[in-house]
């Protein structure tokens, strides 16, 4: 037959995958039957909630009770082999020999121009095993980057189903399920716990600045996980959640997402748009007593002409309109930055958000700062200009975050 008699019904018969736009975690059937909203987004690839059953009380299950947020689409890779610690630490920012089995670190890393590509968690599972967790892919540049290094590198999203725990309950969650020494993980702690007839890696790492942990299982026993879960966590308040929720906490915490608050190195069309670690916030993870790393002569020099163009801050803006992407103007006049997350804090009570601005005006002390909202009103667009102040990140912090061993409820 030829190609141009191949009917459409035949060639979805040999690509059944084109019948399914998006992927599917192994978690997807029990998403599917919470997801009242049907409210998806794309996530790398994957079918991922926005929201399943309301927005605003998802929020309140993160600082309340139990929050469960599928993270399978996080981008997983294997690094193992003799050369692993030292490959590590030649590509990220932070020192990888410092960082000890059962131990997980957030880093970074960058081109050879300094500028981030990514950023992530790196966990030790043991002297010569990593798993290093991140948004984007990276598996032809990590293979050429790993050329003279005694390591193996293989993707694991598909194979390994992610849960984050989160919320003042997640340990008694965890503790009730049957996973007894949970209680003893410290923060950026790893543990493995019997499951099934394999094992759960639990770390005690999360994205919502709250009492947490992330649970990493084999894709073959995801479904079980979430039963054990659910059913044992129903006296502790636990519910599903969606990216809503999970970004409104995020925000609150002062973290910051990949192609959010800034645009990945590989990604970014205009020149002006990279970003290097110190203008991001992330100058904490630079670690120059360490030998060379991917970057490192580019941060130098730009240190020692005077630092970053750019630096991050978090703002607090008068009244309740949240600043999402708003222009931020000096004397209401000059452009000096963007906002790039903002939201009303229903915890802290305030309007907050990250911005990226121009050095010059990005010091706590800087004052006259003001930004330009445009505000919905009666099916027309208001322009407001309000005040906007410099204020410290985190936003929201809670002592349970730190708390070894956690309260019990």
């Amino acid at each position: 037959m030829a190609p141009s008699a191949v009917s459409a019904q035949s060639r979805l018969a040999l690509h059944p995958h084109f019948r399914k736009l998006k992927l599917e975690t192994p978690f997807q059937p029990r998403l599917d039957a919470l997801n009242l909203q049907q409210s998806w987004y794309d996530w790398a690839g994957y079918k991922a909630p926005s929201a399943l059953w309301d927005e605003e009380l998802e929020y309140f299950a993160i600082r309340s009770q139990a929050a469960v947020f599928d993270i399978s689409p996080m981008v997983k890779y294997r690094i193992e082999g003799a050369g692993a610690e030292a490959f590590l630490d030649r590509l990220t920012l932070r020192d990888v020999t410092k960082l000890k089995p059962g131990r997980v670190h957030y880093t970074a890393w960058c081109d050879d121009d300094g500028f981030v590509l990514d950023d992530g968690t790196l966990f030790r599972l043991s002297q010569t095993r990593f798993r290093l967790c991140c948004q984007e892919r990276h598996l032809p540049w990590l293979l050429d980057s790993a050329l003279g290094y005694d390591v193996s590198i293989e993707e694991e999203t598909e194979a390994v189903a992610g849960l984050a725990l989160q919320g003042p309950t997640s340990w008694s969650v965890l503790n009730a399920a049957g996973f007894a020494g949970a209680e003893l993980l410290k923060p950026f702690d790893i543990a493995t716990f019997p499951h099934e007839d394999g094992a759960v890696m639990i770390s005690r790492t999360g994205f919502t600045g709250d009492l947490g942990y992330e649970l990493f299982v084999d894709a073959g026993k995801a479904l079980s996980l979430w039963d054990r879960l659910f059913e044992d966590g129903k006296l502790f308040g636990i519910r599903a959640i969606g990216y809503h929720a999970l970004n409104t906490a995020r925000i609150e915490a002062g973290l910051i997402v990949a192609g959010a608050d800034f645009t990945p190195a590989e990604h970014a069309i205009r020149a002006d748009r990279v970003r290097m670690p110190d203008e991001i916030g992330l100058g904490f993870m630079i670690d120059l007593k360490k030998g060379h790393f991917n970057g490192r002569r580019a941060i130098e020099k730009a240190r020692a002409v005077g630092g970053p163009a750019h630096v991050l801050v978090g703002l607090e803006i008068e009244g309740n309109v949240p600043a999402e992407h708003a222009i931020v103007y000096h004397r209401k006049t000059r452009e000096v930055g963007l906002v790039s997350a903002a939201i009303w804090s229903p915890l802290a009570k305030r309007n907050i958000a990250i911005g990226s601005l121009q050095r010059a005006y990005g010091n706590e002390g800087a004052s006259d700062l003001w930004v330009e909202i445009y505000a919905m009103r009666e099916l027309q667009y208001v322009k407001l200009m309000k005040r906007a102040k410099i204020v410290p990140r985190p936003f929201v912090k809670l002592e349970r975050r730190t708390a070894t061993p956690p309260g019990r409820f």
